[in-house]
């Protein structure tokens, strides 16, 4: 039997259900993570084998002592994996630490966790990516830079989780005021500003580098905007994933050497023609997620396909492979909306139009509503025409 040790498996709530289909498959499903037992779901507290709670998840020798008594207890660790971004690097060290051979290990985190780093690998699968600049103290460097490429440009993290701390600068006035403010011990990265809507390519893959299950989803509205104008928040999972987001998806897999993962690829599709980096409507490339893409986008995969991703995965892990039918096709929205809003619809007057469509309506967590609002509806629709209409009617504010 295999054991897998799942870190953090009560955050995103969500995540209970990858948990509970390795335990289906058969597998010992060790938890780590720092919320008490007894406050865990019922439903995750069935699918663990076991649980072993630290004071807090950035303390990594209490982590680390969590699974040197898994081994101890149960033997070998076959699989350690968390599915979230926050927590990548400490799972790599992991399993560096312990010899878990199934996942990235530490040196192979600065490819898939820096955006600066990301550029070579997305070039050498043949996809264009923006030019940038690291940023340092040295102002003239960064104006130099901004000469070459143009005002607006935008400012992030290096090795930042989603749209956190990114801006877009408009000026030398705000340069000035980035460069005043920013954490010292924060590398950023500088990059041209590209007008696109992000385009993702969402897969499995299994243990030789060859997709299991793939799709995509499209946020029309710029997440850096969302969060820093308190925007409402847009995407959808595709009826049917475009054979270019296809083909850059597979080749940015085999690119990054990624076997058995389900990850998430941000691409831009261009709205405009863009010098170097392509005609309108073209694909190219924006930053990897090694990953679930966030929230709740697994659950609409799934209302999308048909399906259940959370099984394809555990099986993936369990056997390599997986035989979970993917049924009909449909687009599902999210869409966020923002407290203190008035909107046209309210909840009662929105739950009712789309009683139908309607598949989840919560509260999002507050670790998730900076980039996804506070109370979120998914709804599924089987054209883009209804799709289009629902959000007109979530997001529409007096």
């Amino acid at each position: 039997m295999k054991n897998v040790i799942f870190i953090s498996p009560n955050f995103p709530t969500n995540y209970w259900q990858f948990c509970r289909e390795l335990r289906n498959n058969g597998l010992n499903v060790l938890g780590v993570g720092d919320q008490p037992y007894d406050d865990l779901l019922p439903e995750l507290r069935a699918s663990l084998t076991e649980y072993y709670k630290v004071s807090s998840l950035e303390n990594y020798d209490e982590v680390y002592r969590a699974v040197a008594f898994f081994i101890h207890k149960y033997g070998r660790i076959d699989w350690l994996e968390s599915n979230n971004e926050y927590w990548l690097e400490k799972d790599a060290a992991l399993r560096t630490d312990f010899h878990i051979t199934s996942g990235f290990q530490t040196e192979d985190m600065p490819r898939i966790k820096y955006k600066s780093k990301m550029k070579k690998f997305y070039r050498a699968a043949g996809i264009a990516t923006a030019r940038y600049h690291l940023v340092t103290d040295d102002i003239k460097k960064c104006r130099a830079f901004i000469k070459k490429v143009g005002y607006p440009v935008v400012v992030k993290p290096d090795n930042g989780v989603g749209a956190a701390a990114t801006y877009k600068l408009k000026s030398d006035e705000d340069l000035v005021a980035f460069m005043a403010s920013r954490p010292a011990e924060v590398p950023y990265i500088m990059e041209e500003f590209v007008n696109a809507e992000v385009n993702s390519y969402d897969a499995i893959i299994d243990s030789e580098g060859n997709p299991i299950f793939e799709t995509g989803n499209v946020t029309p509205m710029s997440v850096m905007d969302i969060v820093n104008n308190n925007d409402n928040s847009i995407y959808y999972i595709v009826k049917d994933l475009p054979e270019d987001t296809r083909a850059a998806g597979r080749a940015t897999v085999k690119s990054f050497g990624v076997k058995s993962r389900f990850v998430h690829f941000e691409f831009f599709r261009l709205n405009e023609d863009h010098e170097g980096l392509g005609k309108k409507g073209q694909i190219m490339a924006l930053e990897v997620n090694m990953r679930p893409c966030g929230g709740f986008t697994p659950d609409m995969i799934n209302f999308a396909y048909s399906t259940n991703v959370y099984k394809i995965w555990a099986d993936m892990i369990a056997f390599d492979r997986s035989e979970k039918e993917v049924g009909e096709h449909q687009f599902c929205a999210f869409a966020g909306r923002r407290d203190g809003k008035n909107f046209v619809l309210d909840h009662e007057a929105l739950m009712a139009k789309y009683a139908a469509n309607m598949r989840m309506a919560q509260r999002m967590p507050d670790a998730l509503s900076g980039a996804m609002g506070n109370q979120m509806y998914v709804a599924t629709f089987p054209t883009r025409e209804e799709m289009d209409a629902f959000y007109v009617d979530a997001v529409a504010c007096n």
